[in-house]
């Protein structure tokens, strides 16, 4: 068994969660030195598992149970495997909770009562755990009720009418390419569990927390969301421009587009100096920001000429060391190729003997800290990868384990399949 190092070593995580918003917090906590005890469904598992292709090969090349959107966020955990209708399963999370300092999930308003391992049930048996309840719309409120999916949560909380190209240019509302609003959830959650572990530190006492993937994205609407409330004014879609800083866009250089992000006077009159018309930053419509933002297409059309006259090399070689913001639209590839990602352990290679290649990548943790920080010590698990183990720190004898896994109310270790 890995020793678990890190600021949150010693601290137990009973995570009843699946898909994205719950494991995208609970592998922040694993990373952080938390011991992540992974709860899934036996003979099926976290749903992800299922969310491909891609997959992880097996060694005739067959895709197994480990998606890479499973990959994603499911980091230095312990997979368990158990059947939670069952009694005898129940018992297990209630032996686990009475040992754990928090518990996430994120089953429909409801549901975790009906099995037995809602915050009441848990704190009964251990007054000091900290409980997150993760759904689509909160506990309360008349959408309470309905299940979450990020993509609705994106909808109905404005998100997509923010993001894609106006309707001038032909364009739509567009959700966010990831699933932003289930990790955004994840982070808010995170956040939380730590929050309510410096109280329960001053207090004695636990707490439940109840986070909605609704609330998570009205809340990262950040200065759109602010802007509406100030204004009365509905925000519109603007492509990659910015509602308050002019230029910022992306332009299409001699070979190809780059994003310029202009964040000042200054660096607008060093733009139009390098690329050789300053008389555009003496403009009068565009000397100022706010002169932009009124002028905004004409200034848009000055330096998209301007753009074109260079390459994309040049204009990283020259504008980088002027202080000007600007940067490739790189593909996925491209980023994680980048020297800086490189350089900032960006891409992680961890043992992984499921794979006939031997390793599993993950994208690294981007926290960064002079202490021990983040560790990579267990790959995702396979399905009951750790049932057996988890069960004997428990207390249940071989011979209870074998009999639980025999009727089923357990599954040891899943097969790759």
């Amino acid at each position: 068994m890995n020793t678990p190092t890190g600021p949150l070593a010693g601290l137990l995580v009973l995570d009843m969660s699946r898909i994205l918003a719950g494991p995208t917090a609970t592998q922040l906590l694993g990373d952080l030195g938390a011991d992540v005890i992974k709860i899934e469904r036996a003979g099926a598992g976290d749903d992800t598992r299922r969310w491909g292709p891609p997959f992880v090969p097996d060694a005739q090349g067959a895709p197994t149970t480990e998606s890479a959107y499973y990959l994603a966020a499911n980091r230095n955990k312990r997979s368990l495997a158990l059947d939670l209708a069952a009694p005898e399963g129940q018992a297990i999370i209630h032996r686990i909770a009475a040992r754990a300092d928090f518990a996430l999930e994120n089953f429909k308003v409801g549901d975790a009562a009906r099995y037995g391992v809602d915050y009441a049930a848990l704190a009964a048996i251990n007054p000091g755990i900290i409980f997150a309840s993760i759904t689509g719309y909160g506990q309360t409120g008349p959408l309470s009720k309905l299940a979450g999916y990020d993509v609705l949560a994106q909808a109905r909380g404005g998100i997509m009418s923010v993001t894609g190209e106006p309707d001038e240019k032909g364009g739509s509302p567009q959700k966010v390419g990831v699933g932003i609003a289930d990790i955004m959830t994840g982070m808010y959650t995170t956040v939380a569990l730590l929050a309510a572990l410096e109280e329960r530190r001053r207090t004695g006492k636990g707490q439940s927390i109840d986070l909605s993937l609704f609330d998570c994205q009205l809340a990262w609407l950040a200065n759109l969301g602010t802007a509406h409330l100030l204004t009365g004014k509905t925000p519109q879609r603007m492509g990659n421009g910015h509602p308050t800083i002019v230029p910022y866009n992306a332009f299409d250089a001699a070979d190809g587009s780059f994003m310029l992000a202009v964040g000042n006077d200054r660096q607008f009159a060093r733009f139009c100096e390098i690329g050789g018309a300053p008389e555009v930053a003496a403009d009068p419509r565009f000397t100022t920001n706010a002169a932009r933002i009124a002028n905004r297409d004409a200034c848009e059309a000055a330096v998209a000429r301007i753009a074109a006259t260079k390459t994309k090399a040049e204009w990283a070689a020259l504008l980088d060391p002027a202080g000007v913001p600007a940067g490739p639209i790189n593909t996925v590839a491209e980023a994680f190729a980048e020297p800086q990602a490189i350089a900032r352990g960006a891409r992680v290679s961890q043992p992984y003997t499921h794979s006939p290649s031997g390793t599993v990548e993950t994208i690294g943790n981007p926290i960064k800290m002079s202490g021990v920080g983040v560790t990579y010590r267990r790959p995702p698990p396979i399905r009951g990868e750790h049932s057996a183990e988890i069960l004997a720190d428990l207390g249940y004898s071989a011979s209870e384990i074998d009999d639980l896994a025999a009727r089923g109310v357990v599954e040891l270790t899943g097969v790759p399949a």
